[in-house]
């Protein structure tokens, strides 16, 4: 059984403290989050393929890749440390090491990320001053505080929090995440951070993460690209007492879990996409292989000529076919069927059936589904785009300004 927290956060977690405050990086809005774990966590997660790699993201990497155990994560927002240079490790590696002494933790305990502005240095006195902060403010109730501190051009904090009922008691999962332009992941998304109170091996836990990583986070896209400082990672502290083992009813449950939270977070990132004001969710059916399935759904996702029309309420399914048989993928165009929601506007042989009255009442909401059956096969894919919009220009316009 699943229950939603309402409010809930990465906090909801036992054992799991917060904070987010404005220290500076940031003309005026928050802008460095601090998440501890009140005992050393297993650590599992996914980093950007991006061969141009944020200083931040190489150290926390680094570090997950090994068995150390974690307590801390800061996360600074406003200045991303990519492509700073050696000077970019130095301060990276100063912060953790400032924050870990301040909190009286091992360097290699603390995890760092940053997400921002490409390219400037990071103003480490400011930053400095602000861990002194953020130090003396963590909560058990900071967590939204903390997804408000990690946001960049994003409107929305996104924050969520799942009770799961096991076998043998009840585990709690709970995460932030922050996303809103420069998304399409190769892995994960902009920053997600997720904590359980469940006990669970690193190597278990790694398998569960990337599992829901592969079907959430990297099913979708607001404009097509990857940035340099993706990561989600997740912690598990074990304060629930309750291990769960791969094979078990236990594990199959707890990941249903963690897939639904993690949708949860992916869809938000999308619905608050650079100047989206449509969430549209892409159903592949029978393609010939996964891969073709994925490569058809990422190919309408991603096409500007595809989201401009559903930007305009256009049910434009020229350009759907087009960019489904511009994506790799191998079917036959003349056996496709394509609908919104359950209308269909293209039936195979071409068979046109567009009602335009009945498309544009899909096409008008917030919220539907584009379908398109290829007919080739027996597998299938879902991702998750929005719509572009003259804002998305607007603000990647003036994004530094």
């Amino acid at each position: 059984m699943l229950q939603h927290i309402e409010e809930g956060s990465i906090t909801s977690v036992q054992g799991i403290s917060a904070a987010g405050i404005y220290c500076g990086i940031k003309k005026s809005r928050k802008d460095l989050a601090l998440i501890v774990s009140e005992v050393p966590c297993n650590a599992a997660g996914t980093f950007t393929l991006n061969k141009v790699k944020a200083a931040p993201i190489v150290i926390s990497q680094e570090i997950v890749g090994t068995p150390q155990k974690i307590k801390a994560i800061l996360v600074n927002s406003g200045n991303a440390n990519a492509c700073t240079g050696e000077q970019g490790f130095i301060d990276a590696y100063e912060s953790q090491k400032y924050c870990a002494d301040k909190l009286g933790i091992a360097v290699n305990e603390t995890l760092i990320s940053s997400t921002g502005v490409i390219g400037v240095k990071m103003p480490m006195k400011t930053l400095k001053i602000g861990i002194d902060d953020i130090v003396t403010q963590l909560s058990t109730n900071g967590g939204l505080d903390a997804a408000q501190a990690i946001l960049t051009t994003d409107l929305r904090v996104k924050s969520y929090a799942f009770r799961v009922q096991l076998s043998t008691g009840e585990v709690t999962i709970g995460g932030i995440c922050k996303g809103s332009g420069m998304i399409m992941p190769n892995m994960a998304t902009m920053l997600g951070f997720i904590a359980t109170d469940a006990s669970i091996e690193k190597k278990t836990l790694q398998k569960l993460i990337s599992d829901a990583v592969k079907y959430t986070f990297n099913r979708i896209t607001v404009d097509g690209d990857t940035s340099t400082n993706d990561m989600v990672v997740i912690l598990e502290n074990g304060l629930s007492k309750i291990t769960i083992k791969e094979g078990t009813e236990d594990y199959k449950n707890f990941s249903i879990a963690l897939k639904l939270m993690c949708q949860e977070m992916a869809k938000s990132i999308v619905i608050d996409g650079e100047g989206a004001s449509k969430l549209i969710q892409i159903n592949v059916l029978k393609a010939k292989t996964d891969e073709d399935a994925n490569l058809v759904a990422k190919a309408i996702a991603n096409s500007p000529l595809v989201k401009t029309a559903f930007n305009g309420e256009d049910a434009n399914w020229g350009r759907i076919i087009s960019a489904a048989g511009n994506s790799g993928a191998d079917f036959d165009p003349s056996k496709v069927t394509i609908l919104f929601d359950d209308h269909a506007v293209l039936q195979p042989n071409y068979n046109i059936t567009l009602d335009e009255v009945k498309a544009k009442a899909v096409l008008s909401k917030k919220d539907y589904v584009l379908t398109i059956d290829l007919q080739a096969g027996e597998s299938t894919s879902t991702w998750w785009t929005c719509d572009f919009s003259e804002d998305y220009i607007r603000i990647n316009a003036r994004y530094r300004t």
